[in-house]
């Protein structure tokens, strides 16, 4: 009966979505470029598989789904729209969930490397940090995590606007995960993460500073090839923390790494203006618990408009 119904859903889908283009193969599946045959317009698939328990779809990937619904509703200008969930099944253990989103053409990698040189305009990082802070701080005041940020996870469109995507599911993609090492994102992951420690929305602020400095570099901030390595190069910058930061039980001890000390921001960032650095440092900070927020980051001096400042 299952796979009856799961056919016919599949029938559906083949019958109002038209597959243009394979977009990328990641760690969780496919992702196509496809054309809704009822309004034109073009949409992402995304196949993901998810592990099937006896009652059908594991309760956490519902209430993931459910949620990402529910975020539709307030149709948020900088996170990208969900518009439909199609689960058809495949075997006993493993279904597979279709998730059509919004399309948009690039994202954050693909628009800095098609950017010449010298870069980006100063005014215009600020614009898209403004934004992609935005819709951050829309996530975590929904109790969203997005645990993943990367320029590959945030869209540009055509006209410039800052989409967040691939936000609250990695709990459907969990089971995915420990199978696919996905090295760089290595480079965007915060402390407590590579020490293997608690977490919360701060991880997501980490990762923020990092495509921050990016913008400005054109490069990755620190590129480790592993997670002591990924520690001892951000060490390298903000330096050694105190014994009394390090997170307790955790399989990296403090005294693993040497002491080193905290190195000026022009040295890494030589673009950055001294306010553009200071927010940054407060972006990466190695203590969570005193980063700065999405909501504060987004009302501080460096990303306040100059002529709002000075009226």
């Amino acid at each position: 009966m299952a796979s009856r119904c799961g056919a016919r859903m599949a029938k559906e889908m083949r019958a109002q979505y038209e597959p243009v283009a394979e977009i990328g193969v990641g760690a969780y599946g496919t992702v196509y470029k496809a054309r809704d045959l009822q309004t034109g317009k073009f949409v992402a698939l995304k196949n993901v598989r998810v592990q099937t328990n006896e009652n059908g779809l594991p309760l956490s990937t519902v209430r993931e789904v459910a949620l990402l619904k529910r975020l539709e509703h307030f149709d948020h200008p900088n996170i990208v729209r969900l518009m439909d969930v199609c689960a058809t099944t495949r075997t006993e253990r493993e279904t597979k969930v279709t998730l059509v989103f919004e399309h948009v053409d690039q994202d954050l990698k693909t628009y800095l490397d098609k950017t010449p040189a010298p870069g980006l305009p100063v005014e215009k990082i600020k614009d898209l940090m403004r934004q992609f802070l935005s819709g951050l701080d829309f996530l975590h005041s929904n109790c969203i995590v997005h645990r993943d940020l990367k320029p590959e996870n945030i869209l540009v469109t055509s006209s410039g606007q800052v989409k967040l995507a691939d936000f609250g599911l990695a709990r459907i993609y969990s089971c995915q995960m420990a199978l696919t090492p996905v090295v760089v994102t290595l480079w965007y992951r915060a402390p407590e993460v590579l020490l293997q420690s608690t977490y919360a929305t701060p991880v997501d602020m980490w990762s923020v500073g990092c495509i921050f400095a990016e913008m400005f570099r054109r490069k990755p901030l620190f590129c480790g090839n592993s997670e002591a390595d990924q520690l001892g190069k951000i060490f390298d910058m903000i330096g050694l923390p105190a014994e009394d930061d390090w997170p307790l039980d955790v399989a990296l001890p403090h005294c693993a790494f040497t002491a080193r000390f905290p190195q000026p921001v022009e040295m890494f960032v030589p673009e950055m203006e001294k306010l553009g650095a200071q927010l940054l440092l407060e972006m990466l900070t190695f203590n969570p618990y005193q980063r700065i927020s999405a909501f504060n980051a987004l009302r501080h001096l460096y990303l306040q408009d100059k002529s709002l400042v000075e009226g």
